[in-house]
């Protein structure tokens, strides 16, 4: 119970000025983990392709990881359907992470088409 509450008041001092934070709680504690996704900030079309511009022209490691940071509801939301194949909650989440981050390194927002539209294709 303590390391939930930890983690909660170090993602809501992160996000005091509507920042992303700088880690969240590890898997071990899905509970705790799934409810920090769900505070991160959800980004506009227009900052998501400013962000993967940056990404993608400059290499900017710190757009690529907002992007992530942004979607990892969907991935929470998708693993979630996938939970009656006998597969660990957790395990699906970080399958599920990794593929957005292959997703998000490969975003081409000149398509046209949102990221969330892009990683699920």
């Amino acid at each position: 119970m303590a390391q939930t509450q930890s983690a909660a008041l170090a993602l809501r001092s992160a996000q005091v000025d509507g920042a992303f934070p700088l880690s969240l709680p590890s898997l071990g504690n899905l509970d705790a983990y799934i409810s920090a996704v769900n505070r991160l900030p959800m980004l506009s079309a227009e900052e998501e392709s400013r962000l993967a511009h940056r990404w993608r022209e400059q290499g900017d490691k710190d757009a690529a990881g907002k992007l992530v940071l942004s979607h990892l509801r969907l991935v929470v939301s998708t693993a979630r359907q996938y939970l009656g194949y006998g597969l660990p909650h957790a395990d699906l989440i970080q399958e599920g992470n990794i593929g957005l981050m292959k997703a998000v390194k490969r975003f081409d927002p000149a398509h046209g088409v949102r990221l969330v539209s892009y990683a699920l294709h």
